[in-house]
């Protein structure tokens, strides 16, 4: 499972290390990502191995218009890369441009459970806020899980 939030810097070519424990979790599925346009101006990223879970579930779960709006507005924006032996992944050039990234070059990485996702610092922090009131109606339920 992915967890945590931590802050990673892009270098000049668009590539970040990830941090260890997430790492550790992609070497275990085979080093290989994919990414996609997530909500929020965010990138989702997920191991090969849980993407194809998740093509899995679509077929049985979608019918053949949803199916074909999937495949046309999701899996065709896709971009794939793989873990490089310094422990970086290259987020793909066009999906760069959806996550905005300031002067200091830098992005929160997220996990969530199966996946991570992508932001700009800046635009997380805005997120967080803006969601604050929802967790906070649902925080009750959310402790009686733990």
């Amino acid at each position: 499972m992915f967890a945590g939030e931590y802050l990673c810097k892009l270098d000049e070519k668009g590539r970040f290390i990830v941090p260890s424990p997430m790492r550790e979790r992609l070497e275990a599925a085979g080093n290989s990502v994919i990414f996609l346009k997530g909500a929020e101006q965010s990138l989702w990223v997920y191991p090969m191995a849980e993407w194809e879970k998740v093509l899995e579930r679509t077929k049985t779960k979608l019918d053949e218009e949803q199916s074909r709006l999937f495949m046309h507005f999701v899996v065709s924006e896709a971009g794939t890369s793989d873990v490089d032996r310094a422990g970086r992944i290259l987020i793909p050039g066009r999906l760069r441009k959806l996550v905005p990234v300031d002067e200091e070059q830098e992005i929160i990485l997220v996990g969530l459970y199966n996946h991570m996702e992508v932001w700009n610092p800046a635009e997380w922090r805005r997120y967080l806020g803006q969601a604050e009131d929802k967790y906070e109606q649902n925080l009750s339920k959310i402790l009686n899980l733990l």
